[in-house]
């Protein structure tokens, strides 16, 4: 099988086997490229349907099943894996309704091992560090990349190394770094500086970059499509909702699409609807300003896993918005939590990051981009366990700024039947939205 390194902007190709994030000759962004022409067989989707439900790996991986598509070639017995991915798709008619649109799908990324879609990007990108015989791998991380990184890494028997700001980060994120083993830097920076010492300290001591400026990790992120899109029976909906921070995801979903596409594993391309908050909202800005400059922002917001100003994917996901027809739309940290509170209170539950998908859903349909008719999948990117403390200051009204629409107080009572029937007695069915 055919596949190698190529850069984005001056195509220059270089082997897989180096271990490398950007071109020696411009300086583009990388990505992994696959010739599918040489493939033993043809892709073929009922291949992959074959696969649900398969015990044993790789192909029990909701990533590794879809191997032709990630990395075709490869030996088995190198794949560092988790059982990643096989998360479910849900239907949820109360956030639709919600959000202004008949039909949507919400698949949730938090049922991966670790809490988040970091996990898909993670099989392959340790997987290639075991490749490439690398003992040490390190990230810069908001939190859940670090908490994905420190698990594989341990089950690939390698030092993880996590860069973290020392302040801001949620402690389910954090704990998770630290039971896993890893080696935590606390450091007096924000997110986009870490990344820039991540790269600088990987780059002088030999030590494998795992962040998403690393293309092995997208191609594992690629196959969240690639499951939801198997489990819609292959027929594309018209939109595909995900929250923008660093912008793998947005990247990794334009690729994937298109590949399905060149494959005939779909008829057409969804459009794509990144969404970003406000406060961290760089790539609306320069969408908004017709890609003519970029200038990075100080991220500031509540949805902590999407707070960075200086994302590293940005040309990589413009060129998805450009094959897929996509908008940018920016949510505010009231609309975020109130969206979150929608999902949280039909029993799945989410991060505040993940809430942007609906947050952005809402807004487009009230802008007229997205018609009630259209059938929309949203993403959720990751656990509600993951950040408690916002799910705790949002319904007791703790929030700075911020005022919950949506509120499940906390009720405080004596040691009384007859005070615990009352309460009970005035409380009525669920909340509806």
């Amino acid at each position: 099988m055919s596949s190698s390194l190529q850069c984005i902007d001056c195509a220059q190709q270089y082997p897989i086997e180096r271990a490398l994030y950007a071109c020696e000759t411009c300086g583009g962004l990388l990505d992994v490229r696959h010739d599918f022409d040489d493939l033993p067989a043809p892709i073929d989707s009922r291949v992959f349907d074959e696969r649900l439900g398969a015990l044993d790996a790789p192909c029990n991986s909701g990533v590794w099943r879809f191997k032709e598509l990630v990395y075709p070639g490869i030996d088995d017995s190198a794949i560092v894996s988790r059982m990643e991915g096989n998360t479910n798709l849900y239907e949820l008619p109360r956030v639709a309704a919600f959000a202004g649109v008949d039909t949507l799908f919400l698949k949730h990324e938090g049922e991966n091992p670790t809490g988040s879609f970091k996990d898909r990007g993670m099989t392959t990108g340790v997987t290639q560090a075991r490749i490439l015989g690398m003992e040490r791998v390190a990230c810069a991380s908001t939190g859940n990349t670090s908490a994905s990184m420190a698990s594989y890494a341990a089950r690939a028997g390698m030092q993880g190394i996590i860069f973290l700001q020392n302040q801001q980060i949620a402690l389910g994120k954090l704990a998770q770094g630290i039971a896993f083993g890893a080696t935590c830097l606390q450091i007096n920076a924000d997110f986009d500086r870490n990344m820039e010492l991540v790269r600088l300290v990987s780059e002088k001591l030999g030590i494998y970059l795992l962040n998403s400026i690393n293309p092995f990790r997208l191609e594992g992120q690629k196959s969240i499509m690639f499951e939801a899109l198997q489990q819609l029976r292959w027929r594309a909906p018209d939109w595909i909702i995900v929250p923008g921070g660093n912008l793998g995801n947005s990247s990794a979903f334009g690729k994937g699409l298109l590949e399905m596409l060149q494959a005939g594993l779909i008829d057409r391309l969804p459009r794509l609807a990144i969404i970003q908050a406000e406060g961290a909202n760089p790539l609306y800005r320069h969408f908004r300003g017709g890609f003519r400059q970029f200038e990075a922002v100080k991220a500031e917001t509540i949805a902590s896993a999407i707070k960075i100003g200086n994302p590293v994917n940005l040309q990589k996901a413009i060129r998805s918005l450009e094959w897929t027809n996509g908008v940018v739309e920016e949510v505010s940290d009231q609309q975020i939590m109130d969206a979150k509170a929608v999902i949280d209170g039909v029993g799945i539950g989410c991060e505040p990051a993940s809430a942007c998908s609906v947050a952005g859903a809402k807004k487009l349909v009230e802008r007229g981009v997205i018609g009630r008719g259209d059938t929309v999948l949203g993403v959720l990117t990751g656990h509600v366990l993951k950040d408690p403390e916002a799910t705790i200051g949002y319904h007791a009204d703790q929030l700075a700024n911020l005022k919950p629409q949506f509120r499940n107080e906390m009720l405080q009572v004596e040691d009384s039947f007859e005070q615990i029937a009352a309460i009970l007695g005035e409380r009525g069915s669920p909340a509806s939205f």
